[in-house]
């Protein structure tokens, strides 16, 4: 290979690590159980399967670009116009068209931390800065976090149910920090767990973002829809932000076979929901559990439990890696656990109730 300097890369690059996917660890005797990502234990109903092998055959031509008939079926379910919706590989893909949109060096992004952890990740390579907001007994404070908005702000993102802590914030709450938004600031409310909402209190975005010319809402097929390896999320928000988002787009990022399969899926919601309904009640097991054993663990409303481990939280994790099971640990804070088919939570129950220290 030819000596010489190498090429120029952004400083950026320098202070960014990678994103760490979650984890997959082998037991003793071979039983692994992956709890360490927030995806659906279940695999694509047989209807979706159909789609997706049908749209194999297709594979030779370059799926449609702007996703057409998937946005008209997502306006059909969610009763919204179609140009009011965009599309992206996953909702983090919708996110980075977000900030390719508004951001620019100088420019502010506002989140809660902890937050979903890709967030300072894509704004730190869009060029904009971040200003963190520390979260208030696990969810958002969201006092604080619309006095963190100045006249830099583009961006502000609510977690609603929070990653990784599983927490949500109230209607009443929630109208009350939009209405303290000036309009040139964009919020967005990254719902990719409300599939998993019950409680009622918690609102629904899709019903909020119609009063405000300066709200979006995110959703994504990867979690309840079991898309996750097909990587199909959209976006539903005034018209003008939807075109941004939609200029943004990598050409042909949603391809044929995802694009046929979240289409299917939305015509087999209710077989799909169902198994929703089954990972929350194991949702509630598990906790329920959990508190038995002396921990404590904030409500969640999406498809994982948080325990604050400080500490500890490296050694639980290994713990628990030591039975099979793989979770989610961020060091010095604590642990997001998914929820499983029964028997991985039974395991994943069994390493919490042996590790001798309770938080």
């Amino acid at each position: 290979m030819a000596e010489g300097n190498s090429p120029i890369f952004r400083d950026v690059l320098a202070a960014i690590a990678p994103y760490r996917p979650g984890r997959r660890v082998v037991g003793p005797d071979g039983q692994s159980y992956k709890l360490s990502s927030n995806e659906s234990p279940y695999g694509p109903l047989p209807s979706v399967v159909e789609a997706m092998r049908t749209a194999s055959g297709e594979v030779n031509r370059y799926p449609d670009s702007g996703a057409g008939d998937l946005v008209e079926a997502i306006a059909r379910r969610f009763d919204v116009p179609a140009d009011h919706i965009a599309v992206g590989a996953g909702s983090v893909g919708v996110v980075v068209q977000l900030l390719e949109a508004v951001a620019e060096p100088g420019a502010e992004v506002v989140y809660a931390w902890r937050s979903f952890e890709a967030y300072p990740l894509l704004a730190d390579l869009a060029g904009a800065t971040s200003v963190r907001v520390p979260l208030l007994e696990e969810t958002h404070d969201l006092d604080a976090l619309a006095d963190a908005v100045t006249d830099r702000t583009r961006l502000v993102f609510v977690c609603n149910p929070n990653n990784p802590t599983g927490t949500a914030v109230r209607e009443a709450e929630l109208r009350a920090f939009l209405d303290k938004i000036p309009d040139h600031v964009l919020v967005v409310l990254d719902e990719a767990y409300r599939e998993y909402v019950r409680d009622p209190e918690v609102p629904d975005g899709l019903t909020l973002y119609p009063e405000h010319s300066n709200v979006a809402v995110l959703r994504t097929f990867s979690k309840a829809y079991g898309l996750a390896g097909l990587r199909v999320g959209f976006l539903v928000g005034p018209p003008a932000v939807a075109q941004a988002v939609a200029k943004t787009m990598t050409p042909f990022a949603v391809n044929h076979v995802a694009q046929a399969a979240a289409i299917a899926s939305l015509d087999a919601e209710a077989e799909l929901l169902a198994r929703v309904d089954a990972t929350v009640a194991e949702r509630r097991r598990v906790r329920d559990r959990l508190i038995a054993q002396g921990w404590t663990v904030p409500d969640t409303q999406a498809n994982f439990v948080w325990l604050r481990l400080g500490e500890d939280t490296m050694d639980f994790a290994e713990a628990c890696a030591k039975r099979g099971v793989a979770v989610r640990p961020f060091a010095g804070e604590g642990v997001r656990v998914s929820v499983g088919a029964p028997e991985e939570n039974d395991a994943f129950l069994a390493a919490a109730e042996e590790f001798p220290t309770r938080h």
